[in-house]
């Protein structure tokens, strides 16, 4: 799979909310995910496939409803590629919030081998 291919898959899946599909399909099993440090709840790396799956349902379980994701197109350079992501979202025990963070995304070998999450 290119990683135009790629890119738009995953850009896909999240405007779908198929985010733990889109790890099934589209992520390397020693991926590493680098989130903002002021993300509360959360390592600031997590390295793994295995290890990631598990965040996501972790996050999952924080969700009280979703109303809506928004994905921006991607931009490719090279092996790179970001797009922002907004999601419009209730946590658990907090109001309801737009999140808005910019998503970037290293391949390798036909998979995404790096994510990183600026808020």
């Amino acid at each position: 799979m290119t990683i135009d291919q790629i890119a738009a898959r995953l850009a896909d899946h999240c405007r779908k909310e198929q985010f733990t599909q889109a790890l099934e399909s589209l992520y390397a099993e020693n991926a590493v995910s680098i989130e903002p440090s002021e993300f509360p709840g959360f390592d600031k790396e997590t390295k793994g496939l295995k290890a990631m799956m598990e965040k996501d349902r972790k996050f999952s379980a924080m969700v009280e409803s979703r109303h809506g994701t928004t994905v921006s197109e991607p931009l490719i350079a090279g092996n790179s590629f970001c797009f922002v992501l907004s999601m419009d979202i209730k946590m658990k025990g907090r109001d309801r919030e737009n999140l808005t963070e910019l998503c970037v995304y290293t391949v390798a070998d036909g998979k995404i081998i790096s994510e990183q999450f600026f808020m």
